[in-house]
């Protein structure tokens, strides 16, 4: 173990001592062929909390969201996605290279989805047009600042969908931050989502995977389509095990990152110079810009590495925090404390 505070992702996580010992236990058998109890256990669990027919284990994030729109949109076809998202900015363009479908971006400034540009851009059925055959939606939105979507607003595009008879699914990588901020039930945020997949190795702290969840079919076509990709598990149920204790211990513990989060957005905000817009901190997610001081961000980031720090740049002028399981109040003190004295020693 080392010293350092890591603020860079809820990634960073390390698992509980009740993952490691239900790792150590797991009932295991050969997941290909169906045999493995641990991973059945682990599906089965999450299509229930997800309001699913069947679901999924994947190796991350990544996989699921990938399978999603192999499962769901053909060759050619068109895909409507935020500019913002995880899909769109950090899967190595694996929606050209896997599924080749066409992505038509949009701006969701302030984790509201457009209607009338959804509307607008769905295409028509012409000779000379590609369909439109997915929209992708994300719940946290924005993969650097974490904020939830309305419900009201979530529910408007699946109707929109439904009337269009195009497919939705839900990149809810930390859609359980995003139950805990509003009280909805995560099976009621993501009701008109035809695939979820949600992280078990962010907020919920487990060491790998994620879940990809739907009714049976397309589900079932996302099996096979991980087999094709060599994502084939034989015992893999010590994988499985700690996402079980994830589900079962560690969603009702966000608060408590939400809450750290926002202490340390206030405390950043009043450091002179530096801007942090809390209105933002819906989650876990904090970020703070440099823009109103003569100060290099990769100098900043270099000096808190120095005191043991890490954050993470996400432009030439900002960075990101992240708080998650392991992270203290005391440990939030610490690194709004280096931060305030680093800037205040750099511009005096």
């Amino acid at each position: 173990m080392n010293n350092f505070i890591d603020l860079r992702s809820d990634t960073v996580t390390q698992p509980t001592k009740s993952m490691r010992e239900a790792m150590y236990n797991a009932d295991v058998g050969d997941d290909i062929l169906g045999e493995d109890s641990t991973v059945k256990k682990l599906e089965s669990m999450s299509a229930e909390i997800l309001g699913k027919e069947s679901a999924l284990f994947v190796t991350s994030g990544t996989m699921g969201n990938q399978l999603a729109v192999m499962a769901m949109a053909n060759r050619g076809e068109e895909v409507l996605i935020g500019d913002s998202s995880h899909i769109f900015n950090l899967e190595v363009g694996g929606l050209a290279a896997l599924s080749q479908v066409q992505t038509r971006s949009f701006p969701i400034p302030e984790g509201v989805y457009d209607l009338n540009y959804l509307e607008e851009h769905i295409q028509p059925k012409a000779i000379q047009t590609p369909k439109t055959a997915l929209i992708c939606l994300e719940n946290t939105n924005n993969l650097n600042a974490g904020m939830v979507v309305p419900q009201a607003n979530l529910d408007h595009v699946y109707q929109l969908a439904k009337d269009k008879g195009i497919f939705v699914h839900m990149d809810g990588a930390r859609i359980f931050n995003a139950s805990v901020k509003t009280g909805i039930p995560v099976s009621r945020i993501v009701s008109g989502a035809d695939t979820v997949m949600f992280a078990l190795t962010k907020g919920l702290s487990a060491p790998f995977g994620a879940i990809l969840a739907g009714n049976e079919e397309t589900i079932n076509k996302a099996r096979w389509l991980k087999q094709r990709i060599g994502g084939g598990y034989r015992q893999a149920g010590f994988l499985a095990a700690p996402g079980i204790v994830a589900l079962e211990s560690m969603i009702s513990r966000l608060e408590e990152d939400h809450e750290n989060a926002l202490y340390l957005g206030n405390e950043l905000s009043k450091i002179e110079g530096l801007y942090v817009d809390t209105g933002r901190i819906h989650t876990n997610i904090v970020v703070a810009s440099l823009k109103g001081l003569s100060l290099e961000i990769d100098q900043l980031i270099q000096d808190l590495l120095d005191v043991n720090i890490k954050v993470k740049k996400i432009s030439k002028s900002s960075f990101r925090m992240v708080t998650h399981y392991g992270i203290t109040r005391n440990e939030i003190q610490i690194a709004s404390k280096s931060i305030r004295d680093i800037i205040s020693n750099k511009i005096m």
